[in-house]
């Protein structure tokens, strides 16, 4: 992701800075977790977020390329663990947990209903 306005502690609220937003960070990591497990998943499943946990130790301007990392830590029936970070370069800037479970994407949908 390239910080944009779009992506800024201003633009989503939760701060007034023009830096990248920490939940948009989180979002970027949430999204790694998604796509590493995307391939090795039954046909028709897909995940969804369950919690997520990381710290924000250092600031990125507009135009800074921001890249989010994923590593599955453990895997209990449909429960999947992660470690994930956060870089801009090899600039560190967060990391932490999360937690993502397994779910039928059309039962999952026809539950909404």
């Amino acid at each position: 992701m390239t910080v944009t306005d779009a992506v800024t502690a201003i633009t989503v609220g939760s701060g007034d800075m023009p830096v990248l937003a920490t939940p948009m960070m989180m979002a970027l990591m949430e999204n790694a977790a998604m796509l590493a497990v995307k391939d090795k998943l039954p046909e028709g499943c897909t995940t969804v977020g369950g919690h997520i946990e990381s710290s924000h130790l250092k600031p990125s301007k507009i135009g800074d390329v921001i890249r989010a990392e994923a590593e599955v830590t453990k895997v209990g029936g449909k429960k999947i663990e992660f470690k994930v970070s956060a870089y801009s370069g090899d600039v560190l800037l967060g990391e932490g947990t999360h937690l993502r479970f397994i779910v039928d994407r059309e039962k999952f949908i026809s539950r909404l209903q």
